[in-house]
């Protein structure tokens, strides 16, 4: 099995014959706060206050093509975001960044739903932030 990386136990990218749970467009923010002083008469000044929490975007398609079940990932990320759930953010064996991650936010999208309501193919893009 070839293991991508993880956000904790229930959401773990791998590539192998029986399931695929990659990701794309993964994208990783990192800035800092600073406070600006206007001054009469002069450019204002800037002060470093200090640095933003950093974030992770990524977007996953859960697929029953792949080996998943769209429905219980949906609902196993969902119960991560509203419990606040705290997990390190590995990929390729590394951590990223140096603090545990929580969801802040999750956009679903219903690609493929067959004529009973079975979903088979749905897209999540997902924004994880690090806790400090």
């Amino acid at each position: 099995m070839a293991e991508i990386g993880s956000w904790g136990s229930d959401l773990v990218f791998t590539v192998n014959s029986e399931k695929q749970l990659p990701f794309t467009n993964m994208k990783r923010s990192v800035s800092a706060r600073w406070q600006t002083h206007n001054i009469n008469q002069k450019k204002p000044a800037a002060e470093y206050v200090g640095i933003e929490q950093p974030s992770v975007s990524l977007d996953i398609t859960f697929s029953a093509y792949r080996g998943q079940s769209p429905r219980k990932y949906e609902s196993i990320l969902e119960k991560a975001c509203m419990a606040g759930e705290l997990n390190y953010l590995y990929i390729g064996g590394k951590r990223i960044g140096g603090n545990k991650y929580y969801i802040e936010s999750i956009d679903t999208s219903w690609d493929e739903v067959w004529s009973q309501g079975e979903l088979i193919r749905a897209g999540v893009s997902l924004t994880l932030k690090e806790y400090n």
